[in-house]
Parts: structure tokens; sequence; C-alpha cells
């Protein structure tokens, strides 16, 4: 036992400072607060992925960004949430799924979830863990009936500890596969020239002037332009 925990009030003060000073939150096997653990359910990804996709879409103030695929077969679904509290502040939720199989060869949903709020200063008054708790304490409601417990996961778990750590680390470094865009080539502009020589639009793209040509001296008398002066007498 820690001669720390001897001291009154001391997990209430612990969330109270995280809440004061931190403006990210995000789901652990150990959290502070109790609704920000990670949750394991016994049904198919796919199911609670549309369950969280549909409420992101159906509640106001959630607008449903992305749902992708991360590298490791991770499902990935972003939300963008204006908070009411912070005066419409904008936090990105992030909602990461993934799928196991147990001894028997049923599937196990692993739930973790992560936001942060985009604002200057350093906390913000918890609503980042709100957001989280919003979702997660919608999905156990929707599927309480096949929610797993910590003890039931270990006795499930082909490799519990190892896919634990393996997810969680997943999930904190998740790259979304998306094909990168092609970079289409622009046209250089032609400038105009009073000659039309192709070869002078071409030297002007480049940067270049070219001379024009010299006078010779068969050219020097055609060239020049012939001049007449009329005088009127008055």
């Amino acid at each position: 036992m820690d001669l720390l925990d001897f001291i009154p009030f001391r997990k209430e003060m612990e969330k109270a400072y995280h809440g004061l000073t931190d403006n990210a939150n995000h789901t652990s096997e150990h959290p502070v607060f109790d609704e920000l653990k990670v949750r394991r359910y016994a049904l198919p990804m796919s199911e609670i992925a549309n369950f969280i996709s549909h409420k992101a879409d159906l509640w106001i103030g959630w607008d449903l960004k992305s749902e992708k695929t991360a590298i490791g077969g991770m499902t990935v679904i972003q939300t963008n949430v204006s908070s009411f509290a912070l005066l419409g502040t904008r936090i990105e939720a992030t909602f990461g799924l993934s799928e196991e199989k147990d001894r028997n060869g049923k599937p196990i949903t692993t739930l973790n979830a992560k936001a942060s709020t985009n604002i200057a200063s350093r906390g913000d008054l918890g609503e980042s863990r709100r957001v989280i708790r919003m979702m997660v304490s919608a999905v156990d409601f929707e599927f309480r009936k096949a929610m797993i417990k910590e003890d039931d996961y270990f006795l499930l778990s082909l490799d519990p500890r190892g896919s634990t750590n393996a997810l969680q680390e997943i999930f904190d470094n998740s790259k979304l596969k998306s094909t990168p865009a092609t970079s289409k080539k622009t046209a250089q502009p032609i400038a105009f020239t009073p000659s039309g020589s192709s070869m002078q639009a071409a030297s002007a793209t480049n940067g270049t002037a070219t001379p024009p040509p010299a006078p010779g001296n068969g050219s020097s008398s055609s060239s020049k332009r012939k001049v007449t002066v009329i005088k009127l007498n008055k």
C-alpha cells in the first residue's frame, strides 16, 4: 500500500487536477476515471462500428468526419463535437475498434477512444472526457448483454496481455490507409512575343531572352524605312 493512499480525498483531488490541466483524454486499462476504461464486447467489430457511426451522425453537435481502416486492421472513426460548455469549441474524438478471436473462435471487439480539445488554455474542464463518456456509455447500454469483464477477458483471450499492449499501441500510433494524391503537372504559360517566333516563345518560358539578329550589309538598306518630309508653302 502506498503512503499517498492515506491522504483524504486523494482521488477526487487528482481528478480535479486532470480536469483543470488537461485538454486531452484517452482510454486505458487502469485510468484515473472509470469511464475511460477500455471496453470489450463479444460482438463483431462491424456491428459496433455501425452503431458508433450512426450515433455520431444522429446526435446534435456531433459531426462524423471519417471511418477508415488503419494499419493493423483497426477501424478508426473520427468525429468532431461542438462543446456547449466551451461556447462551441470543437473537440476531436477518435474511436478505435479491433477484433480478435477467443479460445472458442468467437469474436471479441476492443473499443478504445481518445479526444482532444482545440483550446488555447491547458485545461478544458473535462469536456474531452465527457465526450468519450457520452459515446462509450451509449455503446455500453446498447450492448450491455455482450460486455466482457476484465477477469473474463483473461480467461477467453489467447494472449490477453500481449494483445492489450499491441492494440493500445496500434491505436495510439494509428496511421490511416489512404492512396496518395497524384500531382498534376500544370502547363507553363508561354509569354507573348510580338514577332511570333517559336524559338523566342520557348526561350521566354525558360527565362532567357533571345537577342534579335544583327542586320547584315545586304539587309541594311531593305530594313531601313524611307521617310519623306512634306513642307507646306504658306
